[in-house]
């Protein structure tokens, strides 16, 4: 029995309006119901603005006037950032709200007509729709610290993008006109910048002085002790460069560009971590979290960005299914399918998960026991992959314990499950 199901279809009884939102760039429209289903207005239109939101608000009164409702329940899709405007004016004007799953809207579009047809209108009745069957959530909206640790790990996943982004085409460019440079510089470090800012092409390197141009870097780019083995290095592999010859002015312009754009990304990213450590440290959870060796303070800021305060949550299932982590399975009559994980949640705090394992793996001796228990127990031994997924669904755990008893982690507790695992295979 859906105890949980049940509870939210209760809320909604004959004094309820139940509004189904669809959510635009411009206009949202709103569709009335009762607590049956049965729709009591046609779709009416939502102007984004602070005129149209108080329309609303003047309908909705309207609404429940005419049809003797004493409360109202709003719901919508949580899709791109456009509710976000509409969600804080229901809140400051205290009209609850809830969201519903885009993917249950987009798969029970055809029960209402049977047909594919997609339009706001239709989209705001199903919406209500699903919501009287209780197939809506209640939404976790982070404020003051919280809400600025999204907004910054949210830029600082843009700033990653854009810096990966200008490192390929930064290497494009030298595959073009200087394709022997990585031979010798790897990474494009505070001296490769300046090679490419200032002396970019094979020509440039051929004709000076070793010397000449550490000392030119040095005043020029601010670079503190160039590598005169490195310099050096680069000026022979110019001398037998393959690289391109023709349209070199704006290819001189390209890079310089690239390399200023680049320099100017890492910069930014500098100052977000720099503010996104100020802010974590404020959390009243945070000396807990990162009290688990192998888990620094960029890992609990995108954790705390994905989940909010982790005190919110009554039990730690509710974030493995955030994080999508929760299993699947395939089965019928005599057939026994195959378990895996949902992937129906937050695919960065799954990533997220995943990646801080190998670090635990290599600092955190109780972790790298249990992980060795699952990939060589004589039972279902699990691989690599699969013994680092439910690794990353045991972290969670841990983290979720940490936060809500406020206590340091514990080794010897760790090794007491462990053991525990151990003697019930």
């Amino acid at each position: 029995m859906n105890h949980k199901r049940n509870q939210k279809i209760n809320q909604i009884t004959e004094d309820t309006l139940v509004l189904g939102v669809d959510i635009a760039k411009k206009t949202h429209y709103a569709c009335a119901l009762d607590d049956r289903g049965r729709e009591l207005h046609r779709p009416v239109g939502i102007h984004q603005s602070l005129k149209g939101f108080e329309n609303f608000r003047r309908q909705v009164e309207q609404w429940l006037e005419d049809h003797k409702k004493s409360h109202v329940l709003i719901g919508f899709e949580p899709t791109g950032h456009y509710w976000k405007n509409f969600a804080a004016f229901l809140r400051e004007v205290n009209l609850p709200f809830v969201i519903v799953n885009p993917m249950h809207v987009k798969r029970s579009k055809e029960f209402d007509d049977n047909l594919q047809t997609k339009n706001d209108q239709k989209d705001a009745r199903v919406i209500g729709k699903l919501m009287v069957g209780g197939n809506f959530t209640y939404p976790r909206i982070p404020e003051d610290v919280e809400a600025e640790l999204r907004n910054g790990a949210a830029m600082r996943w843009k700033l990653k993008e854009e810096h990966i982004r200008l490192q390929n085409q930064m290497t494009g460019w030298l595959d073009r006109y200087f394709p022997e440079f990585k031979t010798e510089i790897k990474n494009f470090g505070q001296l490769a910048c300046a090679i490419l800012k200032y002396t970019p092409l094979p020509q440039d390197l051929i004709h000076q002085e070793v010397e000449e141009l550490a000392r030119h870097y040095k005043e020029k780019a601010g670079v503190r002790a160039p590598a005169k083995k490195t310099i050096r290095g680069m000026r022979h592999l110019a001398e037998g460069s393959i690289g391109l010859t023709e349209g070199i002015e704006m290819a001189r312009f390209e890079i310089a560009t690239l390399v200023d754009q680049f320099l100017l990304v890492e910069r930014r990213l500098e100052d977000v971590n720099n503010r996104l450590e100020e802010l974590v440290i404020q959390l009243e959870e945070f000396e807990y979290l990162e009290s688990i060796p192998g888990i620094g303070k960029n890992t609990v800021i995108d954790l705390i960005a994905e989940t909010g305060s982790l005190k919110q949550y009554k039990h730690p299932r509710q974030l493995l299914k955030l994080a999508g982590l929760t299993l699947r399975e395939d089965s019928s009559g005599t057939h026994e399918g195959q378990k895996k994980i949902s992937k129906r949640g937050r695919k960065r705090l799954r990533n997220l998960l995943y990646r801080a394992i190998l670090p635990l793996l290599q600092n955190n001796k109780v972790f790298h026991e249990l992980y060795q228990y699952y990939t060589t127990r004589s039972k279902n031994p699990l691989k690599h992959k699969q013994a680092t997924v439910v690794l990353s669904g045991k972290l969670l755990k841990i983290f979720f314990g940490l936060s809500n008893h406020q206590v340091l982690f514990s080794e010897d507790r760790m090794r007491q499950d462990l053991h525990c695992l151990k003697t019930a295979a």
